[in-house]
């Protein structure tokens, strides 16, 4: 983890509640939407997100806690099953891809067991220029992938990645620099 700050969210909230049912209305709208729609999947995708570069490219069954918090470049491609927990910012450079089933969570909860299930956290997320992050892979609370890094199918990122890196497993570890 790194100097991130971390903001504190309580469950349950009619705040969180509305914000979320928000999000899951648009994301179900999303999911639904015809293959072909590219137009109509686009203004769902721009209604959802905080910000969206242009051409984003997401396949289907794609889910998020909010939307809003989530910010993509230019080119953004995202493989099936795409799951993003924004309860803090996710920001994503341009030219990115991200391979099926991976999961970007921003989110995280005490390690006391007393109330655990009704308070959180999230720790921004910050993706650079030219990522590529493989399929099956996980990104963790408070990591920064720099530009042009690869993190390998089925890693998990627990730690940042340095720009012009190739990381692999769980957890992921510096495998060579491009």
């Amino acid at each position: 983890m790194n100097d991130k700050e971390k903001i504190y969210y309580e469950r349950g909230t009619e705040e969180i509640k509305l914000k979320n049912i928000r999000a899951h209305k648009l994301v179900q709208e999303f999911n639904n939407s015809a293959i072909e729609d590219f137009s109509k999947r686009e203004e769902t995708i721009k209604k959802l997100f905080g910000t969206v570069g242009v051409d984003p490219n997401i396949e289907h069954n794609f889910h998020c806690d909010l939307g809003y918090n989530i910010h993509v470049g230019d080119n953004f491609y995202a493989g099936y099953n795409c799951t993003i927990l924004d309860m803090a910012e996710v920001r994503v450079g341009d030219n990115c891809m991200i391979g099926p089933n991976v999961g970007i969570y921003t989110a995280g909860h005490s390690i006391e067991p007393k109330d655990r299930n009704k308070s959180g956290y999230g720790i921004p997320i910050i993706i650079g220029n030219d990522v590529w992050i493989g399929g099956s892979c996980i990104i963790l609370a408070g990591v920064t992938i720099g530009d042009n890094s690869i993190v390998a199918a089925g890693s998990v990122v627990t730690k940042d990645v340095p720009a012009n890196t190739i990381v692999a497993g769980n957890p992921a570890k510096i495998l060579k620099s491009i």
